[in-house]
């Protein structure tokens, strides 16, 4: 049985292959590539947009009392 795979097997796993490689280059494009439309075109590729604690705006002020 295991002599019979011969090409047909071959062929599914360069096709499993492909496919998973085509969704991997999608997925790069989809992560990376601008989408978004400014006034200005084009905003720069961005996943998340970096605050640190320290910066006006970045919500509510707590006093600390102590």
């Amino acid at each position: 049985m295991a002599g019979e795979a011969g090409s047909g097997a071959l062929r599914e796993l360069i096709l499993v292959v492909a496919v998973g490689l085509a969704g991997l280059l999608l997925a790069m494009v989809a992560a990376f590539a601008p989408w978004h439309a400014t006034p200005a075109g084009n905003a720069p590729a961005g996943l998340v947009e970096l605050r640190s604690p320290g910066d006006p705006g970045s919500g509510q002020a707590v006093e600390h009392r102590g």
